[in-house]
């Protein structure tokens, strides 16, 4: 009887018309309009402007176009690899990079793992709330209140340390390149943390309360609990944005280190690969240079983000 079943079944099924491509797209329209739009949006500003990479490999005239600028190959990576500037330029683009993975990704972890353990929910929305807040602030506003904060006459930072006693007389931080970075990682932890925290709250509330139930009469507290329980189930998350994190490694910022190392002083310790490309491109109209070393931090990112896919994928859980 359930041979007779099992194979009317399958003869039903096989009896059953394939529905065509047309009549699939139709049955998840709703769907479909959701994603299209998106999908047009990256292949028109992400895939189309990716023709402009030529760019690199031509002396490029702006009078003549991409048709009649002629080829040059490897000239411009080798001018760039050559530049009195390669060295200082790398070494501030990891440097100040590697800063912001070491204290600004685990930043909004420590802060998710905080505000889990508050138990006040007045008290923890106010704290997320205030937390969030600078993350829609634009760079111009932030760099505002940090150059006011840190200003000589009257900004906030010295007037403390004065009535600390711990200066003398005002410090001008950002015209001192030993201050720069502890202020550009800092001001991007403050800015950032509180927004960047969310996926890892809404990771911790999906925990199954049961097995922190369990921990407990078996006589955890709350720091193994953090340990044992809300870390490992957190991991996942974390693993992907670690990936994500290592594959933007050399882009150490543009809009923060463009408007807090405006000061030439700086430039020794503020001159990273996107504000060298902008200041030779954009400023100094050499196309096809910033073009070939732009080309060649997106070579690098990719293979930077190749090999720590490859690298999670022993945990099972890579992008792909």
């Amino acid at each position: 009887m359930a041979e007779l079943t099992v194979s009317g079944s399958s003869e039903t099924a096989k009896r059953r018309p394939r529905r065509s491509a047309v009549q699939r797209f139709l049955g998840q329209l709703d769907i479909q309009l959701m994603v299209w739009p998106a999908l047009i949006l990256i292949f028109v500003f992400s895939y189309i402007p990716m023709y402009g990479v030529l760019m690199a490999f031509q002396d490029y005239n702006i009078f003549g176009g991409m048709k009649e600028s002629p080829w040059v190959g490897l000239k411009h990576f080798n001018m760039f690899f050559q530049a009195a500037e390669f060295g200082e330029v790398m070494r501030n683009t990891i440097v100040i990079s590697l800063l912001k993975l070491v204290i600004g990704f685990p930043a909004p972890i420590l802060l998710a793992l905080m505000l889990n353990e508050v138990k006040h929910m007045m008290f923890k929305r106010v704290v997320q709330t205030v937390s969030y807040l600078p993350h829609f602030l634009s760079w111009v506003i932030v760099a505002g209140f940090v150059m006011s904060m840190l200003s000589t006459d009257n900004g906030s930072v010295n007037i403390a340390l004065q009535a600390a006693g711990l200066i003398g007389e005002p410090i001008n931080f950002l015209s001192l390149p030993e201050y720069f970075w502890t202020i550009l990682v800092s001001t991007g932890v403050w800015k950032e943390i509180g927004f960047a925290s969310i996926v890892y709250l809404a990771a911790i509330a999906g925990i199954d309360p049961h097995l922190y139930e369990a921990a407990e009469m078996d006589g955890a507290g709350k720091i193994k609990q953090m340990f044992l329980i809300t870390l490992p189930c957190m991991m996942p998350v974390i693993i992907i944005f670690m990936i994500l994190a290592i594959g933007n490694l050399l882009n150490a910022g543009f809009d923060d280190i463009l408007l807090l190392g405006a000061n030439p002083v700086l430039r020794d310790v503020s001159d990273v690969i996107d504000t060298y490309v902008y200041r030779v491109g954009i400023q100094n109209s050499r196309y096809s240079y910033a073009t070939a070393v732009g080309l060649f931090k997106a070579v690098i990112s990719v293979g930077l983000l190749a090999m720590a896919n490859y690298a999670a994928r022993r945990s099972g859980n890579s992008l792909w």
